[in-house]
């Protein structure tokens, strides 16, 4: 499919945007213009999955900070090697810590990315816990000696989007005509939130097809929403539409870019859409981009049913989702496929870092690779199928 450039303007045309909208958050906070703020929010959770959001009370200073310390981590002047392979992620069972570049993988093909993962603070799990606790930590930071500002810098971002995706989360509730509360069980007392630094170098040549400069495969997010800090000017990020087109999702600077997750997704029923997305390679000689992903936790106790959604709204749904087309990822959450979504957010992992399921989670990956295996027969299969079916319709 095509990928189109487009402005940061609304553009939804019941799927098929061409755009993606910008919310103002000081819209959200001031009654005379809160109940139209929701009606766009209402919009875009609908028929986009996406949205810019401006005016976050982020402090500037503080974007400033976390867009430096990230350039800092990947610069091997000031954080060499062989410090980076001290908190490499198959160090822990969390899947938090240092990726190599080519080390993850997304829609079967390694991301031509670099990343550090990070987790807030959280209580370490005992053997008693199921297995799935794991992913609660522990983090692995760079050393201060090499970053001395590192760690408070992303600690202190970090517990501000904590407070942020609380607060937007409570607005898309209100924007589907639910109580501003009506997530509020899901979520953890002490709720962990993660967050990744990551570095897409150039694409290693110049020749190479859209398609083929991965710097994350088409993917959707998995928990409720996740929010994008874009720390350099290149493009890279692109939305999926309804048409099957890639559509940009260009930086603009102190915005956040909200996406919505399977989890929502799953927990409305359907009503707020999680969108297909993917980010390119740096075309060569633009430099490296950089960005930092904010993505809301939900307690892995936690299990799939949906909340109790109007039928006014359900009907928005049901007209939007009539009109559905292309989506080039398969939808995560299948109901009664898992238990908690602790389980699944583990399979996943293991799924994307194979080297840290192959140290930690032997069994769970041997799992997978039998999935994989039975599904690429299946459709080996169909795929043989085919023609001969054709060709008894021809007969």
């Amino acid at each position: 499919m095509t990928a189109t450039s487009s402005p940061a303007t609304s553009s939804s045309d019941e799927g098929t945007f061409t755009s993606i909208p910008v919310l103002s958050l000081a819209q959200a906070r001031d009654p005379a213009t809160k109940s139209a703020f929701l009606t766009a929010l209402r919009d875009a959770l609908l028929n986009i999955g996406f949205l810019y959001l401006s005016d976050t009370g982020i402090p500037d200073a503080l974007f400033d900070q976390v867009c430096t310390e990230t350039l800092n981590f990947f610069n091997e002047t000031t954080l060499p090697l062989d410090e980076k392979l001290k908190i490499e992620m198959k160090n822990e069972k969390s899947f938090l810590g240092w990726s190599r570049l080519n080390n993850e993988t997304t829609a079967h093909r390694p991301d031509y990315r670099e990343q550090l993962d990070l987790s807030t603070p959280q209580p370490l799990p005992t053997p008693t816990d199921p297995l799935y606790w794991n992913l609660k930590g522990p983090n692995q930071w760079p050393s201060p000696a090499h970053l001395p500002s590192f760690r408070p810098v992303l600690e202190q971002y970090m517990s501000l989007m904590s407070s942020l995706s609380t607060t937007f989360t409570s607005l898309i509730a209100e924007a589907i005509s639910l109580p501003p509360t009506a997530f509020d069980s899901f979520f953890d007392a002490n709720q962990q939130h993660k967050l990744k630094i990551v570095k897409y170098p150039e694409a290693p040549t110049s020749s190479l097809k859209p398609e083929d400069r991965q710097g994350v495969g088409p993917h959707k997010d998995s928990m409720l929403t996740s929010y994008l800090l874009q720390a350099s000017p290149q493009l890279g990020l692109q939305a999926q539409n309804r048409a099957g087109d890639w559509i940009d999702v260009p930086p603009i600077p102190r915005t956040l870019v909200v996406a919505i997750g399977q989890g929502l997704e799953a927990l409305t029923a359907g009503v707020c859409a999680a969108t297909s997305h993917r980010v390119l390679s740096p075309a060569r000689g633009s430099g490296p981009r950089y960005s930092v992903p904010f993505f809301q936790g939900v307690s892995y106790d936690a299990q799939f049913e949906a909340v109790e959604v109007p039928a006014h709204v359900l009907q928005l749904r049901d007209r939007s989702r009539a009109r559905a087309g292309k989506d080039d990822v398969e939808f995560t959450f299948v109901k009664g496929r898992w238990g908690h979504l602790g389980e699944a957010t583990l399979w996943n992992r293991v799924k994307s870092h194979p080297d840290v399921g192959e140290r930690w989670y032997p069994e769970l990956l041997a799992k997978i690779r039998e999935t994989q295996k039975a599904e690429a027969e299946a459709a080996s299969a169909a795929a043989a199928a085919q023609p001969a079916a054709a060709a008894v319709v021809a007969a």
